[in-house]
Order: structure tokens, then C-alpha cells, then sequence
């Protein structure tokens, strides 16, 4: 039986950080909360582009055309100087929000710095950042159907970008790794002619992943221990993401928890059975250990590894969700370099191997 409680105890980078931390906003509506944080994040990525990403990279912006006829926006990230008739690897990059928050913008830093760190590795990709849409204003399944619609989108103007249609890595943050593994397992199930139509997903970079609606949670409680030792229960009220905010979440995507949802993959592929993953491609993931989410993909990366699948499985103890955006904790590297090197890594091709969790 599991128990993950080791990675939960906040480190001592963490203790240090915390207290210098400025308050949380309190008191306001969605919409405030929401243009609040979305001008902080892309404050912060304008700021990190202006601080030497922008030189490095060429960004092109695209509109695709959903399924119900909504322009969606998309931008790709391009090594500079490398031309449109030089064919890369594909990142699809999925940001992280709580399907709430993110822009096109916000992601500019991020996606800048998958560019450079490939380019130094000697292994470019071409990045795909899409913005699907977001609650309250688009509730569930708005988003997971505009991911499906972008990742055929791509698959249709592949040479536009410059990019091969037999290695396309999908991931995503948060959120955003919550679609990517549904996207995988949408494509292999088949139900829609399109998305299989299209070369099999190379990989997927799952960082800090929600795989489980919480009401259809109890099939992880069995693999614990102690109902006691469960991530929901040690980080119910970690920083950035307490349990609080996580319901907040699934209330503005209409889902509720006691919803007959047990059989949709879309809402809870961490459920999927060994059957539905056995054909899944390399997954890398990327897990916060002072998380709610923590245990979910730590036993999903299990899960697809007793089942043949290629894992690549990292813990970053003792951080809460979303850690990233506080630049002087180590672990803010390591968190780059998972995710660039989990998408190389899914592009050799590796083989199968026992479920192993590294932590540093």
C-alpha cells in the first residue's frame, strides 16, 4: 500500500520563501480574480522575455477555427533563424489555470525557454502554444473539444509551421496536463475520425497534473495506505492550490462532483483502465509534493508503467503547486529542465522500464 507523505513536508527552500511572499487578493469576484492574476502572469513573461528570451526566439501567431466556428488564438516559438523549410519536432504546450486563468501571453516565457534550452541541447523543437477557452464564460467540455480541434488543426497546416507530423510531444501545466492525458487517451479511443485520423501523439509532458474529478477519486483512496496519508488530506491547505481553490475550479467548469461522470475519460483519465492506456506514448511527468494533486499522478505514472508504458517520473519534494513562478527556488530549474528534457526524452523512441520515482 502507498504513501507518499515524505514528498508532502514543506522544504527548507520553501519555509525561507514563504513568510516574504505578499498576501493573496481577498474579496474579489471571479472576473476581478481573474483579471488579476491573468495581468500578473503576463506581466511576469514580459518581463522575462525582455530579460533576453525575445532575441531567441520567432513568434508567429495563428487563428484556428473551432468546431462551433469560435476563432481561437495560437502562437508559435521557433529557434531565430532557423526557416520554415527546416522541419522540427512539435511541442504543443497546454498552460496551467484551473481552466480559469491563462492568456496567449502569459505563456510567451515559458514556451521561449523550451526553445532555448533545446537549441543549447542541440535538439530544436518548434512550440504550439494554444488558447482554449476558459470559464465561467465557457464551461466543460469547451476546452477539452478546442484541444482536440487545435491538435487537428496543426496535423492540417503542419508545413506551415515547419514542423513533422510524426513527432508532435503534447503537455501541459496543471490544467493543461489534465487535457494533454485526455487528449492521448481521446486519440487511441478512436470516437472521433479526425483525432485518429491523425499520426499517434510521440509523447506527453504532464507537470503538476490533475488526472482525477475528485467524486470519482475513491479508486486511488484503495491504493493508499491509509485514507489518512492521501495528498487531499496532507496538502488540503497547502499555498496556491488548497482543496478550497480546486473546488472553486470544478464549480465553474459545471461539473459537479456527485455527476454520473465515472465513465469519461475526458474528466478522469487517471481512471482509465490498464486496456485504454496500454498503447499511450512516453509520458514524462512533473509532480509538486506539497500538492492535493500529488498522489493522483504520482499513481497514474504507476499505472501506465505496470502497463507497458515508457515513465519518466520526477517529484520536486516539499513545493507547493504552481512553484515555478517563484524564480529563486532550485527547484525552479529542475522544473525547466523536466520539461524540456521529457520532450527529447519521448523523442528517442525509450523503452519500457520499472515505475521509479526521481526526486532530485
Amino acid at each position: 500500500m502507498a504513501d507518499f507523505t515524505e514528498y508532502g513536508t514543506p522544504s527548507a527552500e520553501w519555509v525561507v520563501l514563504e513568510p516574504t511572499l505578499p498576501e493573496p487578493p481577498k474579496d474579489l469576484s471571479v472576473a476581478e480574480l481573474k483579471a488579476s492574476v491573468n495581468k500578473g502572469r503576463e506581466e511576469s513573461a514580459a518581463q522575462d522575455m525582455i530579460d533576453g528570451l525575445s532575441t531567441a526566439v520567432q513568434l508567429d501567431n495563428h487563428t484556428i477555427i473551432a468546431r462551433d466556428g469560435t476563432p481561437l488564438e495560437a502562437r508559435t516559438y521557433r529557434p531565430a533563424g532557423v526557416p520554415i523549410s527546416e522541419r522540427l519536432p512539435v511541442y504543443i504546450h497546454l498552460h496551467g489555470g484551473g481552466f480559469l486563468f491563462g492568456t496567449l501571453s502569459s505563456e510567451d516565457a515559458i514556451c521561449s525557454r523550451i526553445i532555448t534550452s533545446r537549441v543549447q541541447k542541440s535538439t530544436p523543437v518548434v512550440v504550439l502554444n494554444i488558447n482554449y477557452r476558459h470559464t465561467p464564460e465557457y464551461p466543460y467540455p469547451t476546452a477539452w473539444n478546442d484541444v482536440e480541434d487545435a491538435f487537428i488543426w496543426l496535423h492540417e497546416n503542419i508545413a506551415e509551421i515547419g514542423g513533422i507530423s510524426e513527432q508532435v510531444v503534447v503537455g501541459g501545466i496543471s490544467a493543461g496536463a489534465w487535457l494533454t492525458a485526455s487528449l492521448a487517451l481521446a486519440q487511441l479511443r478512436g470516437e472521433d475520425k479526425r483525432l485518429a485520423a491523425c499520426p499517434k501523439i510521440a509523447g506527453q509532458v504532464l507537470m503538476i497534473p490533475c488526472v482525477v474529478q475528485r467524486g470519482h477519486y475513491a479508486p486511488r483512496l484503495e491504493m493508499l495506505k491509509s485514507p489518512d496519508v492521501s495528498s487531499y488530506v496532507q496538502c488540503a491547505n497547502a499555498p496556491v492550490l488548497p482543496v478550497t481553490r480546486m473546488k472553486l475550479f470544478t464549480e465553474l467548469l459545471g461539473i459537479i462532483d456527485t455527476q454520473d461522470t465515472a465513465g469519461d475519460r475526458r474528466m478522469s483519465p487517471g481512471n482509465a483502465t490498464a486496456e485504454e492506456v496500454k498503447d499511450l506514448p512516453p509520458t514524462t511527468f512533473g509532480i509538486a509534493g506539497n500538492d492535493p494533486l500529488r498522489d493522483e499522478g504520482l499513481f497514474y505514472g504507476q499505472h501506465l508503467a505496470a502497463n507497458g508504458i515508457p515513465t519518466n517520473v520526477h517529484v520536486f519534494p516539499g513545493v507547493p503547486h504552481g512553484f515555478r513562478r517563484y524564480k529563486d527556488l532550485p527547484d525552479s530549474k529542475r522544473w525547466d529542465e523536466v520539461m524540456s528534457d521529457g520532450i527529447a526524452w519521448a523523442l528517442t523512441s525509450p523503452a519500457p522500464g520499472q515505475f521509479e520515482i526521481k526526486s532530485k
